[in-house]
């Protein structure tokens, strides 16, 4: 069973005034307990923030190169400890053994994509002899600097890939850092802190800080010290964030209903394959999961015929078992969300195809059909392993049904219409559009983030480096020239 102390400033400690005081940490499968953390307190908050006070100070002024040196030993010892993280990670947050090790093994490329970007922050030379008035005894130039320090908080779901795609890049750029993990998920994000410390990050560079969000997400989300807040999670939290952060900048990942929309002429075995895969990975708990299919009148059928057939070959089970292919909901109380959503979908009118029942934190996969697109299944984020698909008469009426919706993350169009892909790819109101696949796709070198309610700024490493620094210009004045 793992045990962990508090990292505050790079240094393990043990909570501020309640050494004794652990949460346990348990897999959502069977309850065993997995591990224990301590359980941080405001005082710990303040302690985090004085040290990383000290250390942006001293890692602003670490040259690029230095600190690119550093991200890479971490990054060889995330892939020397992938499998392990992996293990951690899917006994704590349920899916499966495949798929956490999976997403442990990203870890070493984000942070190597994050290294090099934070050794390449250009800035611009100014035509100042443009303005009128003004002659050639002055040079104007951009630099980019860090921010200072970034709080990064990080949701359950991906433990691992999103706690990298955050921490990184903020290291990268020369900022101090304040991780706050998933309650349900902190193990992972020890272990690859640990990959930080041990690479020889400075004292003072990187804490996390592990305990109920509630009460230290906003001691640290409305400290003016803190002066970039990384929060991927739920509309409604980030809406709180926005509302007592103050002047900070601010990206945040939010919620979605992720569409895909298959025309008359998509390659349906295609389709039908790409939305078994991409609704139903980590039980659909993914803000780019297919939540619902906007498909032609004319292959509704024959795509929703298509995708069921895949979908009962789906299986639940242990997740460490290698025979398991969706694992569980992060809690029961989750799953029994889920399993309430789409017992409401079917009084609402639409037909449950296939899955739909609980077994402690497990959901089966489930196929709806005959979906009203301005039910609650359709415009309410499910997170769970479930697809509604919807009708539309035509091309046109199946975009707006696409965004009918409060949310904006991604989206995928199926056709061999490259007349409709481009339309498609302009009208979708979506941070990221894919043709002929799912949203369920992403580059980790790609800038990611939504529209609407799905949130503001953009991750990946080069986005993510260019949002937790900030430009200043400089003007060098000269005598004029005679």
């Amino acid at each position: 069973m793992t045990r962990s102390e508090l990292l505050i400033g790079g240094s393990w400690q043990a909570a501020a005034g309640t050494s004794s005081e652990t949460r346990q940490v348990t897999s959502p499968y069977d309850g065993r307990v997995v591990g224990e953390v301590a359980a941080a307190g405001p005082d710990d908050v303040e302690r985090a923030i004085r040290a990383a006070e000290a250390g942006a100070a001293r890692w602003r002024r670490t040259p690029a190169h230095e600190r690119s040196d550093v991200l890479l030993r971490a990054a060889a010892l995330a892939d020397e400890r992938a499998e392990r993280i992996g293990e951690i990670l899917s006994a704590e947050n349920g899916k499966t053994l495949a798929e956490a090790q999976g997403e442990a093994r990203r870890s070493g490329d984000i942070i190597r994509l994050a290294a090099f970007e934070g050794t390449q922050l250009y800035g611009q030379t100014l035509p100042l002899d443009a303005n009128r008035g003004t002659g050639q005894e002055k040079l104007g130039f951009t630099l980019r600097q860090p921010v200072g320090i970034v709080a990064a908080i990080t949701p359950f779901n991906y433990p691992a890939l999103l706690v990298n795609h955050k921490v990184a890049p903020a290291l990268a750029a020369g900022n101090a850092v304040i991780l706050k993990p998933a309650g349900t998920t902190p193990l992972t994000a020890l272990a690859l802190a640990e990959c930080f410390v041990d690479a020889g990050l400075p004292e003072g560079v990187l804490s996390v800080l592990t305990g109920a969000g509630a009460q230290l997400g906003d001691a640290i989300v409305a400290d003016p010290r803190v002066r970039k807040i990384s929060f991927t999670g739920s509309t409604g939290v980030g809406e709180h964030i926005a509302s007592i952060a103050g002047v900070k900048k601010l990206s945040l990942e939010l919620g979605s209903s992720a569409p895909v929309v298959v025309l008359p002429d998509a390659d349906l075995e295609l389709a039908a394959d790409a939305v078994a895969a991409g609704g139903y990975i980590n039980a659909g708990q993914v803000c780019i999961s297919v939540q619902r299919v906007v498909a032609h009148e004319a292959v509704a059928a024959d795509f929703a015929e298509a995708l069921t057939a895949r979908v009962a070959r789906l299986r639940t089970g242990d997740p460490s078992s290698p025979d398991t292919t969706v694992g569980t909901l992060i809690t029961e109380k989750e799953a029994r969300r889920v399993e309430q959503s789409i017992r409401r979908a079917v009084d609402d009118g639409a037909r449950l195809a296939l899955g739909g029942e609980r077994d402690g934190a497990m959901v089966q996969p489930a196929v709806l059909t005959g979906v009203d697109p301005d039910s609650a299944i359709a415009q309410e984020e499910l997170f769970g392993p479930a697809v509604a698909i919807s009708t539309a008469p035509d091309a046109a009426a199946a975009l707006r049904t696409a965004n009918n919706s409060a949310y904006g993350l991604a989206a995928g169009v199926f056709t061999r219409d490259v007349d409709a892909a481009v339309r498609a790819a302009r009208e979708i109101d979506a941070g990221v559009v894919h043709v002929n696949w799912t949203p369920l796709w992403r580059a980790d070198l790609m800038p990611y983030g939504g529209l609407k309610a799905s949130g503001i700024g953009k991750e990946g490493p080069r986005a993510a480096v260019e949002e937790m620094t900030e430009s200043k210009t400089v003007i060098l004045h000269g005598r004029p020239w005679s």
